[in-house]
């Protein structure tokens, strides 16, 4: 097994703005109503790219079609539950060449986010076999992550990751586990760590080709979680910039148009 480690700076989403965002989102989605497939906004203009064909608008076993990017062959959405202040929880199917996949997003009490789960499979067209199969699922527990986050300078950090995903091949296995700790400028110290291993019978090859493809393979994760670090803090800087009012017009704008606000 290899382990890979990095850590980053990155800008602080504290509890108060992140129930602010998800409450916007929830207000957003439940101002809009269904009129012979299209789904509207409060003013009367349709949300772009999407459509409801199955089911009540909002309601478990809705399902929508979304208007599909040049790459894709299919997309829908279906809202698997919607209570707002419960659970929500949805289903994207999506299909590109050669390639299909479905994944189910889940977020716990909506309206004061408390727990993340993601789960999704991936798998080729019919007769491609299994190599072309694969799995994944992710928790992050929100809760936890603001708690672990205000620990001290020099506090152990806590035992169990408030934030992990795994990826499962027929060749291999990866873990990834996220920890945040409070960093002396306000924003966030988060430590990444990866777990990689081979699978079955494949255990011992994959050991010798991760041993063989160490250096290369740090000096990517390094970047990625680099990237990874960078795209947080533009989008967490936008959100904070914007504020609940300029948020709430983003959101609604990006609704009509289909698109962000070019820069």
């Amino acid at each position: 097994m290899t382990v890979l480690r990095h850590s980053v700076h990155v800008l602080a989403l504290e509890p108060e703005p992140a129930a602010e965002l998800a409450s916007l989102l929830c207000d957003l989605a439940e101002s809009t109503r269904a009129s012979g497939g299209s789904v509207l906004l409060p003013g009367g203009q349709p949300v772009a790219d999407l459509r409801l064909v199955k089911g009540r608008h909002l309601r478990s076993g809705a399902r929508y079609e979304i208007a599909l990017p040049e790459e894709a062959e299919r997309m829908a959405l279906r809202v698997l539950e919607w209570r707002r202040t419960s659970v929500a929880e949805v289903e994207l199917l999506f299909g590109v060449p050669d390639m299909n996949g479905r994944l189910s997003l889940r977020l716990a009490a909506p309206d004061r986010p408390r727990l993340f789960e993601a789960r999704g499979r991936m798998w080729g067209a019919d007769g491609s076999g299994s190599l072309h199969r694969g799995s994944g699922k992710a928790r992050v527990d929100l809760t936890a992550w603001w708690a672990a986050a205000l620990l001290p300078p020099g506090a152990p950090p806590s035992a169990r990751a408030p934030a992990t995903a795994r990826v499962k091949h027929l060749l291999g296995e990866a873990r990834l586990y996220l920890r945040p700790r409070r960093a002396a400028d306000g924003r966030w110290l988060v430590e990444a760590a990866v777990s990689l291993r081979g699978r079955w019978l494949l255990r011992p090859v994959a050991a010798v080709a991760l041993l063989l493809a160490g250096g290369p393979l740090r000096r990517g994760f390094r970047d990625g979680v680099e990237r990874a670090a960078e795209g947080w803090n533009e989008a967490v800087g936008e959100l904070l910039a914007l504020g609940p009012d300029g948020i709430r017009e983003e959101l609604a704008r990006q609704a009509a148009e289909g698109r962000p606000q070019e820069s």
